[in-house]
């Protein structure tokens, strides 16, 4: 039964949202009419969240009117950076962001909080009637993926994920070049993000700053001292939290590839890396082949020996029968016949250019029609990346069954597929 049909006490109780003596009225309980204004609020500042009010206080039929951080100091700067930003328009400040959810005037968020919140800040989002504009990864595990998707559905709502270079007329033009099938059938990808895991040493627990809500930091995490390298940016060097550069580089390129080719089938998963030095215990580096039905994906986390991989700190290099293609965010060489040219222009183009990542968001909000980088979508892109490391973790090749999503004959890989969350935490019902 959808929350709109749901006596509203019943909604409270179940969603979590209850633990505060909050009440929710979802916005979504009234049509968004097309000419009226969005009134959007962010949930995480302070990082990637700052560029969220830019973007989003740039377009103009949007009003920001809320910010939420678990930092005092993060909230404060940012909450004065809107007094430039949005000159002369009241914005509300929040440390917790069911405050945000609880208000019937919000008809959707943004989140750009740390990794292993974006799951169930969406879900209570999509839960309280709201749209949500989520930064990557999509889900710290499998399992949140499959509840945001359920919840989505349940609730018809929209969601776009912060994976920007999607919108960019580049990754368009390539994937209508793979998809019109001048270089033949693609057989092998090769994806791959330099750079490792930084040594943060071995630094000691401190006491939580003050204005810093270091339990709500950790919220479904486990918990444990703070200590400042775990907390903020550096956050994503900790599996707890993240899965270091390749989690955070993952669904940037290997978004051109699942876009253009559509894989299907993922039959076995085979990770191999080092661990990080000092206190980070994400991979050092990782190196993960993927078969899927008639395809093989191969990540590196160095630029593999091809022609034009050297020169790009990340990359995607597609293999046809008839020819091969290589691109980053901003450029793409494709070869055919021992002649390399950067675009073919008898390839027609296919693809209804994006009007701006955020602008195909608030479009999408407003139509009702989900945007590019949607849930299901993003979703699909994601899995691989959260199975590569659970592979890292063991030590060992999985094998994957795309239908039941579950690991064949590994009860220790499906345990890695879920994680409950801290009991004070567990706010998704």
């Amino acid at each position: 039964m959808s929350i709109k049909n749901q006596p509203r006490r019943k909604f409270i109780k179940q969603s979590g949202l209850g633990l505060l003596g909050l009440t929710v009225v979802p916005s979504a309980f009234a049509k968004f009419a097309p000419s009226d204004r969005l009134r959007v609020a962010h949930i995480g500042v302070g990082g990637m969240g700052n560029n969220h009010m830019k973007w989003f206080t740039g377009l103009p039929e949007v009003d920001v009117v809320a910010l939420c951080d678990v930092d005092e100091s993060h909230l404060a700067s940012s909450l004065k950076a809107m007094e430039t930003l949005q000159p002369g328009k009241k914005v509300q400040g929040y440390s917790d962001f069911r405050h945000i959810l609880d208000r019937p005037d919000i008809d959707a968020i943004t989140c750009a909080t740390p990794d292993h919140w974006h799951a169930q800040i969406a879900t209570l989002a999509f839960q309280a009637g709201k749209d949500v504009y989520g930064e990557k990864p999509l889900s710290y595990n499998i399992n949140e993926g499959q509840m945001m998707l359920k919840n989505l559905e349940k609730n018809n709502s929209i969601f776009q994920m912060g994976n920007q270079i999607h919108a960019t007329d580049n990754y368009h033009r390539v994937v209508e070049i793979i998809k019109s099938g001048v270089i033949g059938t693609v057989k092998t990808v090769r994806l791959w993000k330099s750079g490792d895991t930084p040594n943060l040493g071995q630094p000691k627990s401190l006491a939580v700053p003050k204005g810093l809500n270091w339990d709500m930091w950790l919220g479904p995490a486990p918990l444990v001292d703070y200590i400042p390298e775990k907390c903020h940016f550096t956050y994503r060097y900790f599996l707890d939290y993240s899965g270091g550069v390749f989690a955070d580089f993952w669904c940037h390129i290997a978004d051109v590839a699942f876009w253009a080719l559509e894989p299907k089938g993922l039959k076995s998963i085979d990770a191999r890396g080092e661990e990080a030095d000092g206190i980070a215990n994400t991979p050092k580096w990782i190196d993960i082949d993927y078969e899927f039905e008639n395809l093989k994906i191969h990540w590196t986390s160095k630029p593999p020996n091809v022609p034009g991989a050297a020169d790009r700190s990340i990359g995607a290099y597609f293999e046809g029968d008839k020819g091969t293609l290589i691109c980053d965010y901003n450029s793409r060489e494709i070869t055919i016949n021992g002649e390399t040219v950067t675009d073919i222009p008898e390839v027609p183009k296919t693809l209804v250019r994006s009007p701006g990542h955020q602008q195909n968001f608030v479009d999408a909000v407003k139509s009702r029609v989900q945007p590019e980088s949607n849930l299901a979508y993003a979703r699909k892109m994601t899995l691989p990346m959260h199975l590569g490391l659970i592979s890292y973790r063991l030590k060992r090749k999985l094998e994957w069954d795309s239908e039941k999503e579950k690991c064949i004959g590994d009860s220790e890989a499906n345990d890695l597929l879920s994680r409950k969350p801290r009991k004070k935490w567990r706010l998704v019902k």
